[in-house]
């Protein structure tokens, strides 16, 4: 799943995202849990990790928590009693003595820990469960536990995190603005984050010079969600970045500002450089009005710049898609980017495939392709997308 932007070398692809949390990784897990307090018992994240066919990633990791939640609230004759915060704490700790405490078993401990400082009457466990959250995140991000207390106490959330983007690991830096992004995919929505845009910048602010692209990507998808909401004010602070950039700043605004310049929004357009300019724009020759699935469609046209100065130019183009219900949905492509001196013209090709994914299906009927430059659409030509098979 590439929007999820996790570890480099972890699997993209949903089919294998659910076994990311197996029953070898729980089995993994309860050992590491075992050597760090010897004696304790752990049956109910035994059972769990033999009950996990069926069930996606996310409910995998909610159903070992329970198990985790329930090993920790054991009777009061057990060494392990009480099942309060702090136990759990001391015994994640320990835990990270162990090489084998690691892996995507550790988000359903993050959760655990997360619960468990919520449901706690100390104050004191609040803090110290976003120390620990930091603590873990280098063996597997603490990105989606965050959340939660991010939605109980931003500002007292925040105030901890701001002091990550100087943290010597880039895995807590990194933290900082995954776990404080709007629309972190798989992760449970922070209306205080969204109603208070402005709140998380000053992360952004911190990062986008980090060393460590890894780091830069992520501050480019907050930024990115942001746009979503608060286009106004992703624009200000892409052009604070912008007036006095590094090496790394172009890229990293680049990216932050891809849905934005995929709507032709004029000032993100004019921060890349793609300002209006005097061009004639060809309508798109297809080369078939009808396509099978699964097939690709073809087409071709011209650029020439009619003006006395050379032109920057970003070139989309529009796929209207049918939805089921018969109305049509709009989704940009990136195709070049180019300059045209006085004069110039320059073709353009390109083949769009028609796959049915799980991600987008494709309903047959009526579809349109239109070119964007710069932002200004031009040319819808229609065809028609025929059934499966046929």
């Amino acid at each position: 799943m590439k929007s999820l932007d996790i570890r480099p070398g972890y699997p993209d692809f949903m089919g294998a995202m659910n076994e990311l949390i197996n029953e070898a990784a729980v089995d993994s897990l309860q050992r590491a849990l075992t050597s760090a307090v010897p004696g304790q018992g752990w049956p109910e994240l035994i059972i769990a990790g033999a009950a996990l066919d069926g069930l996606s990633l996310r409910e995998r990791a909610d159903h070992v928590s329970r198990a985790l939640l329930a090993d920790f609230r054991q009777t009061a004759d057990n060494a392990m009693a009480g099942g309060n915060y702090a136990t759990a704490a001391l015994t994640f700790r320990r835990a990270l003595q162990e090489p084998g405490f690691s892996g995507w078993a550790l988000w359903p401990v993050t959760e655990t820990a997360v619960t468990l400082a919520l449901e706690s009457e100390d104050p004191v466990h609040f803090d110290d469960c976003l120390t620990l959250l930091a603590e873990l995140t280098p063996r597997l991000t603490a990105e989606f536990a965050i959340r939660r207390l991010l939605a109980a106490d931003l500002p007292r959330s925040l105030a901890t995190i701001q002091s990550w983007t100087s943290h010597p690991d880039e895995h807590v830096r990194r933290l900082a603005s995954e776990g404080t992004r709007p629309y972190l995919p798989w992760a449970v929505r922070v209306p205080a984050i969204i109603d208070q845009p402005e709140a998380t910048v000053p992360i952004l602010d911190a990062l986008y010079r980090d060393p460590h692209e890894y780091v830069r990507r992520s501050v480019a998808n907050h930024l990115n969600d942001l746009a979503r909401h608060a286009p106004d004010l992703v624009i200000a602070t892409a052009a604070r970045w912008m007036a006095n950039p590094d090496s790394n700043t172009v890229p990293v605004v680049r990216h932050g500002l891809r849905t934005l310049i995929k709507k032709g929004h004029p000032k993100a357009l004019a921060l890349q450089g793609f300002v209006p300019a005097d061009v004639t724009v060809s309508a798109p020759q297809l080369d078939r009005a009808d396509v099978a699935l699964p097939s690709d469609l073809g087409f071709a046209f011209e650029i020439s710049n009619t003006g006395a100065e050379p032109a920057r130019l970003a070139v989309d183009y529009v796929v209207h898609y049918r939805k089921a219900n018969g109305s049509r949905s709009p989704k940009v492509f990136k195709l070049a980017t180019v300059t045209l001196v006085p004069g110039e013209t320059k073709s353009f090709s390109k083949r769009h495939a028609f796959r049915q994914m799980t991600t987008r299906v494709h309903h047959p009927g009526k579809h349109s392709l239109e070119l964007q430059v710069n932002g200004i659409r031009y040319h819808t030509v229609d065809f028609v997308l025929q059934p499966e098979g046929s």
